[in-house]
């Protein structure tokens, strides 16, 4: 089956779509669309940013994401907006124009993407109640500076938009679609069963829902995939449910769509997401994904493992679920059978009063891999910590829980006394690893000083680099 796409109101079909094809290269290999540029190849500058729209009721709902890890089956029934897609006749539209007359452009090879982002800002894009310098946390310029660019956005914040064509034009182009090219197969199902049943016929098929990680094995480990299952349009996968007990996200809920259910769960947690990758990759990456793939460093299961959390996994014979702590089994091993998927993840409320601190230490503020990520949740009841869950990433093999740490928290009365001794703990917890992002010995002594971190908040000290003034 061809996928089909719109591009400017025009029907795009690609009968022979090779899976792992990335966007970026048919723009400007294909279409000629060169103003979409190359520049890392991982997600990471944002000079390939296109807006990708998807139908929602008699409207488009577009998102801004990296054209360079964004595979050619998951654009089927979809819209897309390049650069060369503003403005009339080849005129500037008002933020090219206000970028030029501004001086938010010298060598120009980023503003492309500085564009596209700013331009999704402007018509409501996912994200866009954002301030412009989170919008545009994705995008790197290295000569220009951000102030013109910043100025820019917030002197054309709206422009106007119709898309009620777009969208009829829309309701046509979905459906299930699957194809062979080059002798590998890929599948992109509309609902769970026929993802299950997919599975089940074929156990070994790499799953993806926004590629933001698996793009990375295909344009720099240079990997073929011989069986891909698409599941970012699994409409019984998009939910968000939030009830006084918890929240639950299905798998294919980006981080964008969760940022603000996680937020109201707790602030933390929402400020957590807020420094997940840029934009860009939070508009395509999921929850759940980030869980699935079992990075070490993976920002979100700290995070959710200190609070509780539950997943559901399914497959055709049924369904299971497992503390999320469990499921991360080894360094590259969980706890997924052949023909499972994650089908959702349970964060339970945390109880009121209940101390919550969630901790990412990088060495860029915005847009950067965590070198360690603390988690804590503590119950204190009449001065006496009674229930406690610490988590770590970046300190181990997988996201894992402080065990030794908890048992100098716990029955404890919540006194410096027993932050000091929990510190102390913590450094016989983990043995981390040496690597580019920090040393062993960097990585112990930042996670025993987030656990102090923790202690000073609650103190009403400032802890925040956003928040503390020299």
């Amino acid at each position: 089956m061809a996928v089909r796409f719109l591009l400017d109101g025009d029907v795009i079909e690609i009968a022979d779509c090779d899976p792992t094809g990335t966007l970026l290269d048919y723009l400007r290999g294909a279409l000629r669309r060169t103003g979409t540029k190359e520049g890392c190849a991982e997600g990471d500058c944002g000079a390939c940013t296109v807006l990708v729209g998807e139908p929602e009721g008699a409207d488009v709902q577009w998102r801004a994401v990296n054209a360079c890890i964004a595979f050619l089956p998951m654009l089927h029934g979809k819209t897309l907006m390049t650069v060369e897609s503003l403005g009339v006749g080849g005129a500037l539209n008002p933020l090219q124009s206000c970028m030029a007359a501004n001086g938010s452009s010298q060598c120009g090879f980023c503003t492309p993407g500085f564009v596209m982002s700013l331009h999704g800002r402007a018509i409501g894009a996912l994200g866009s109640e954002l301030p412009v310098a989170d919008v545009i946390a994705g995008n790197l310029c290295r000569c220009t500076g951000y102030g013109p660019i910043l100025e820019a956005g917030e002197n054309v914040s709206q422009i106007a938009q119709d898309d009620a064509d777009v969208a009829a034009a829309l309701s046509g182009l979905g459906g299930d679609a699957s194809g062979t090219f080059g002798g590998r197969q890929w599948f992109a199902p509309r609902s769970s069963q026929a993802l299950a049943d997919i599975l089940a016929a074929h156990p070994d098929a790499r799953i993806v829902a926004g590629a933001t990680d698996v793009g990375l094995w295909v344009t720099k480990g240079l990997r073929d995939l011989e069986t891909v299952v698409f599941i970012g349009d699994v409409a019984d996968l998009k939910g968000i449910e939030e009830t006084p007990e918890g929240l639950r996200l299905g798998a294919a809920v980006r981080y964008a769509e969760a940022h603000p259910a996680m937020a109201r769960l707790h602030p933390d947690l929402g400020e957590l997401v807020r420094r997940i990758g840029g934009l860009q990759v939070r508009n395509s990456a999921t929850v759940c994904g980030n869980i699935a793939n079992g990075s070490p460093i993976g920002d979100g299961p700290p995070a959710l493992i200190a609070l509780g959390a539950e997943l559901t996994l399914r497959s055709a014979a049924g369904r299971r679920t497992l503390p999320l702590e469990d499921y991360f089994l080894d360094y590259g091993k969980q706890d997924r059978q052949p023909g499972e998927f994650v089908e959702s993840v349970f964060v339970p409320r945390p109880a009121a009063g209940a101390v919550v601190h969630i901790s990412k230490l990088s060495r860029r503020f915005d847009s950067d891999i965590s070198a360690v990520l603390g988690a804590f949740a503590l119950t204190v009841e009449q001065g006496t910590i009674t229930a406690v869950r610490v988590a770590f990433g970046g300190m181990a093999a997988t996201p894992r829980r402080a065990s030794g740490c908890e048992a100098a928290l716990v029955v404890q009365p919540f006194v410096e006394a027993t932050i000091a001794a929990a510190a102390e703990a913590l450094r016989g917890d983990f043995q981390p690893l040496t690597d580019v992002r920090g040393t062993s010995a960097y990585r112990i002594e930042a996670a025993a000083a987030l656990l102090w971190r923790l202690w000073h908040r609650e103190q009403g000290t400032a802890v925040s680099v956003l928040d503390v003034e020299a």
